[in-house]
């Protein structure tokens, strides 16, 4: 039996690389894990073959967590399919940057739904299952940007630093049914994003960072793989960071 064989998850964001890297831990690790992901159907079916080539238990369900329909439809796919819900992982996430004083509202509003509001929406929508479990974890990926700002992202700072605020009010309003609430904040990680940028932003990012590397997504999930099992039992609104010593 492996630590979390028996449990139920739902990550969102799941064909990205993070959200990739979380599933595929919670899988290996015996949970049964709903993949939630919002436009790459091709990179969701591939993650999820993967993960039942390897004996694991996974179902990939399209929806959009930004309105409370998507997340509630994340939610029945796990009661469906797998007969409850003890784990949450909130990754869903996108960036639309620009300088403040240009800012789009449109810009401001798609992040914060998105990032934030996505989060109210699966967790309330969750909420009855995770305290039936009396296990229940909610972890949710998080930013350094939300500790310390970042410039041309004024959203996608404030979205996650109020993410970082719903963390530790959720953590105390689920205590005592034995729920716990953290987040992550990961610092600069190899994903797609970071693929793209240029050699001189890459070494200027790291020279920011005291390991002087860029961080992997399985860094990120092995710290969502502890959290989610019985030997973080006592640990309840934190934020952690996955961020090399960038913010200390």
């Amino acid at each position: 039996m492996t630590a979390l064989t028996g449990r139920v998850s739902i990550v969102t964001g799941a064909s990205g690389g993070i959200g990739q890297a979380i599933a595929e831990s919670l899988a290996d690790a015996g949970s049964s894990v709903v993949l939630g992901y919002g436009r790459s159907t091709e990179k969701a079916e591939a993650l999820r073959t993967s993960i039942t080539e390897r004996g694991g238990q996974a179902v990939a369900v399209q929806a959009d967590v930004s309105t409370a329909a998507g997340a509630a439809a994340l939610v029945k796919a796990a009661v469906d399919a797998y007969g409850g819900l003890d784990i949450v992982i909130n990754n869903a996430g996108i960036t639309r940057d620009g300088l403040f004083m240009r800012m789009k509202e449109a810009d401001w509003d798609a992040v914060m739904d998105t990032n934030l509001k996505s989060v109210y929406y699966l967790v309330q929508a969750a909420s009855r299952q995770l305290l039936r479990s009396r296990y229940g974890r909610v972890i949710n990926i998080a930013s350094v940007a939300g500790l310390m700002g970042n410039i041309g992202q004024a959203n996608y700072s404030a979205a996650k630093a109020g993410m970082m605020g719903l963390t530790k009010t959720l953590a105390r309003e689920f205590a005592s049914r034995k729920v716990t609430v953290n987040a992550v904040a990961p610092g600069f990680i190899e994903t797609e994003m970071t693929a793209s940028l240029g050699a001189e932003i890459k070494a200027r990012l790291l020279e920011q960072v005291p390991l002087a590397r860029l961080g992997q997504p399985r860094d990120v999930a092995d710290l969502c793989l502890f959290l989610a099992g019985d030997a973080a039992s006592y640990i309840t609104g934190q934020i952690i960071q996955v961020d090399g010593g960038l913010v200390m």
